[in-house]
């Protein structure tokens, strides 16, 4: 493999709490929402710290083998996966700990239960290792930015314990570590070679076409010509074919090198916006005939039909999880399919990925709904994606909102989304305003916002690097509430409030 073959699983047995599974068959099945989300949780800051080039099958399961329902068992997760991983034989560079953080009465509150979950205006959950945070999830009641800094900070501090104990077992109890041996790659020289050489036959101009697909043709085009030209000849003058994988390796680590050379040095990105420009975004309500609120939102190359349907108590939600008995009058899935990136995958169901995505579009706009007593409707929100390059997840948000609106459903505000990159050098960091898949790929942090005029509503962050500062942190936040107040001018242009009526086609409820 060419990657980390890394599965993580979260299993919830339902013994934990003395329930037997409510499925026909009585007993554990495929994995639900939640614990879809749990494994994601637990994946998503042990990745970055394997180390690189090291390709072999690696498989945590995270067993819940008892929940007393009040303290959610879904950040004991990533501290169970890093204690497991400093105990073995795998190379890891952890420990990594997490903690939940809520806003209780104006103080922080470290690791609430559900209950004190109910009255708190945030969820945050932060994984981070000593120096570093490596992962933020948040759903906020439209908190500030200042205020999500120093829940940060709170929490990075308040998990140093956990750490230092995870430290301290490794020391007693750990195995000797594997010996293993990286991947074949290119001497260093060669390298240098290939960058310098692709720099003299134009590899700045060809990264610098705006449009995907002919940027993606281009660069597939001027590879096999520098590799043609770079390849060691034989003694027949022949090139030695045996080679080209290593110099297909180390193309792609020259166009990564380069790419962040345009942002750092000259202030360019790959589509020619400068860092705090957004992509032309263009929007259309009201677009399904039959659907009770439909709308169209694209930026750039990205495109998402968001759809509302209205329902009754009988459309509910049950959720047979380890929590408490419930239902869910708030449903929103996003479907992220193959040709949105002009691919051919088979469609095997709903991926973690479309679950994960599916549940920050839910936590950006579940702050903004209406009170049940106002508006007793099941509401279940669907954003399909027709056309992605990057940012799929916060264009779901936006025109989930605006078919909220279209419905007639009488959220509190608009809410919209943005996705912010980090490309950091040598304390050196530009931030960049909604980015390209590219982007995303080549940059040192993801880092999603979502929010109203007012705060934020949903934050999800993915750090490569080490420990970024405190203004890096916040210039990020509010970069990103700049880009969304933006974002909301556009989106109040095309639809400035709720419709008063629901469309012919939705159910009434009369009271």
């Amino acid at each position: 493999a060419d990657f980390l073959p890394l599965t993580v699983e979260f299993e919830e047995r339902h013994y934990a709490v003395g329930k037997i599974p409510g499925s026909f068959m009585r007993r554990e099945g495929r994995p639900g929402e939640k614990a879809i989300l749990s494994a994601r949780m637990t994946d998503r800051p042990i990745r970055p710290l394997f180390p690189k080039g090291f390709r072999h099958e690696v498989q945590i399961i995270v067993t819940v083998l008892s929940a007393d329902q009040k303290n959610p068992p879904d950040i004991l997760g990533p501290i169970a996966a890093s204690a497991a991983l400093m105990l073995s034989d795998i190379p890891w560079e952890g420990p990594i700990a997490a903690v939940r953080v809520g806003l209780i009465g104006g103080s922080f509150v470290l690791n609430p239960t559900l209950q004190e979950l109910e009255e708190s205006q945030l969820d945050l959950v932060v994984a981070g290792s000593k120096e570093a945070i490596l992962m933020v999830e948040a759903e906020a009641g439209e908190v500030d930015e200042e205020t999500l800094v120093q829940a940060l900070e709170f929490a990075h501090k308040e998990m140093q314990p956990i750490l230092e104990l995870q430290e301290a077992m490794a020391r007693e109890l750990a195995k000797p570590k594997m010996a293993w041996t990286p991947p074949e790659s290119l001497p260093e020289e060669e390298k240098e070679a290939l960058y310098r050489l692709a720099l003299e036959r134009g590899l700045s101009q060809v990264l610098q076409t705006a449009s995907k697909g002919e940027r993606s043709r281009a660069l597939a085009e001027f590879a096999e010509r520098l590799i043609a030209e770079a390849l060691p000849k034989g003694e027949d003058g022949t090139p030695d074919e045996g080679k080209k994988p290593l110099y297909e390796s180390a193309f792609d680590e020259v166009v990564r090198r380069e790419l962040r050379r345009l942002v750092l040095e000259e202030g360019k990105r790959a589509d020619g916006r400068g860092p705090k420009d957004l992509r032309p975004i263009w929007i259309e309500v009201d677009v399904l005939p039959r659907a009770h609120g439909s709308a169209v939102f694209t930026r750039g190359e990205t495109q998402v039909l968001g759809t509302v349907t209205l329902g009754t108590g009988r459309d509910e939600q049950i959720l047979d999880d380890l929590g408490i008995d419930e239902t869910e009058k708030f449903l929103v899935h996003y479907n992220f399919p193959p040709f949105s990136t002009g691919e051919v995958r088979r469609l095997r169901g709903v991926s973690r990925r479309e679950v994960g995505h599916g549940n920050l579009a839910k936590r950006a706009l579940k702050a903004v709904m209406p009170k049940e007593e106002d508006f007793p409707y099941t509401i279940r929100v669907v954003g399909d994606v027709l056309e992605s390059n990057g940012s799929s997840s916060m264009a779901t948000v936006c025109a989930g909102c605006l078919a909220l609106m279209d419905a007639g459903v009488p959220i509190r505000a608009p809410v919209a989304g943005v996705a912010m990159g980090l490309v950091w050098e040598e304390n050196r960091a530009v931030i960049l305003t909604d980015i390209l898949g590219l982007e995303d790929a080549l940059g040192d942090m993801d880092f999603k916002v979502a929010g109203t005029r007012k705060g934020v509503t949903a934050l999800q962050m993915d750090n490569k690097v080490g420990g970024l500062p405190r203004e890096v942190l916040k210039e990020a936040l509010l970069q990103a509430r700049e880009a969304r107040l933006k974002i909301l001018d556009l989106m109040e242009t095309a639809l400035p409030a709720p419709r008063p009526e629901l469309k012919p086609f939705a159910p009434r409820i009369l009271s």
